[in-house]
């Protein structure tokens, strides 16, 4: 196997995995017991709150090859209230660890819900449930002795979609073998792989580069070609990363040796980038004419004179050689500067639209009524069912909160079996 294939298996920038929040711990349901304390009331403790999961940016990392091979990630529970008042311990948090650049999705709504850019970036991507009331918060002078108490509340499980996209200032677009990883190589400490060949870089490489009390990072973006919009080679893969550079370099090959026009190479490239994103066709872009050392004499101003027409700034270079590429370097820094960062819009999913799903469900599977939800699940949990007050809350819930009425939209009859939370029960009117 090529030796570069290893470095394609080894660099992964999107990944999709479950993340669980902890539920919380239930509220327990004792009486105070002392000798000389008759009557000592309900004393049961609150359950503990249940952990939650936290995307947090490392800035050690690189890839996302650490999350590759795990598919869901689970805080821990937070655990039961006790007798005597006592509180469950909260359940531990999780931390996945991610790099920097990391973009976060809800596949459930398509969203992106995060955008790790900063070294010091933290997001919670899954809250921990509630604990639960212990039967010491239900006590009221006509109810002294409840014996019921809250279960807790189910944690939040989602699955997200998490894409690096490298932080670079400076892209270098162009096709395969044009010279952008000799371009690299030349202005930075980089080391690229460098080969006669198509799809030398298999994975963007990363390079600073200094200007006079400056510097500016640049990214050699491979694999995009036409098509890569559609999927095409590897370039559909990488299109992402171009979406965060603040300028482009579009490196083209004058010299035709390998028998391409570099003016069709060029409204191919742009053709891509506006197809897969309006705004990555808008960046500003320079062209770096490489390769002009041994172009025939007449084509690099041939190309000059066209892309100057329409408004570009062209840059006669020569990677191998560094022939203007100290000018153009300046330049592209000189932009740089006033350009602001892009910034990914992140849209915010609310608190109660990720804690629970729907209020219920009903669904009729074999004359049997299923009622579901994470509401059915903490009603049913929080009801002492040989409680004559707690069986009257639940009664009176189920009614108030339309679960009866659309039981009977649903065509319930009097008789018929409702299974709600592994509980099951004859509907009477």
């Amino acid at each position: 196997m090529p030796a570069f294939c290893m470095r394609c298996i080894m660099f992964v920038d999107t990944v999709t995995f479950t993340v669980k929040s902890g539920d919380g711990g239930n509220g327990c349901v004792a009486f105070h017991r002392e000798k000389y304390v008759p009557a000592g009331g309900p004393d049961g403790g609150d359950g503990g709150r249940g952990g939650s999961v936290f995307l947090k940016v490392n800035t050690n990392m690189s890839t996302l090859m650490d999350l590759r091979y795990k598919k869901k990630f689970a805080a821990k529970r937070g655990e039961d209230g006790r007798g005597a008042r006592q509180k469950g311990k909260d359940g531990e948090s999780l931390t996945i660890y991610v790099p920097q650049g990391t973009i976060v999705k809800d596949n459930a709504s398509g969203r992106i819900i995060a955008d790790l850019s900063d070294a010091d970036s933290e997001f919670c991507v899954a809250k921990g449930g509630n604990g639960g009331w212990g039967n010491s918060h239900f006590s009221t002078p006509t109810r002294q002795a409840p014996a019921f108490a809250k279960a807790g509340r189910k944690g939040v499980e989602r699955e997200i979609t998490l894409e690096l996209k490298l932080i670079a200032d400076v892209g270098l677009l162009g096709f395969p073998n044009v010279g952008k990883s000799t371009l690299l190589s030349a202005v930075s400490t980089a080391k690229p792989q460098i080969a006669n060949y198509h799809f030398t870089t298999l994975v963007p490489n990363l390079g600073v580069v200094h200007v006079a009390d400056g510097s500016m990072v640049m990214a050699d973006i491979p694999g995009i070609i036409e098509g890569a919009s559609a999927g095409v080679g590897l370039g559909h893969d990488f299109l992402r990363h171009v979406e965060r550079t603040r300028a482009l370099i579009h490196v083209v090959d004058v010299s035709g040796c390998e028998g391409r026009d570099p003016i069709e190479d060029f409204d191919i490239l742009n053709a891509e980038l506006k197809t897969y994103s309006e705004e990555l066709s808008k960046k500003l872009q320079i062209i770096a004419a490489n390769k002009v050392d041994i172009a025939p004499e007449g084509a690099y101003e041939a190309f000059e004179q066209q892309m100057q027409a329409r408004g570009y700034e062209v840059y006669p270079i020569s990677a191998a050689t560094r022939q203007g590429v100290d000018a153009l370097i300046k330049r592209v820094y000189t932009l740089v500067q006033s350009i602001p960062v892009p910034e990914i819009v992140v849209e915010e999913i609310p608190e109660a639209a990720l804690a629970e799903g729907p209020l219920f469900e009903i669904e009729v599977v074999d004359g049997i009524y299923y009622v579901t939800g994470d509401f059915v699940y903490n009603l049913v949990n929080s009801t002492n069912f040989e409680d004559v007050d707690s069986l009257s809350y639940f009664q009176r819930t189920l009614r108030s909160r339309g679960i009866i009425d659309a039981l009977e939209k649903a065509g319930i009859n009097e008789g018929d079996i409702v299974s709600m939370d592994e509980v099951e029960f004859e509907y009477e009117k």
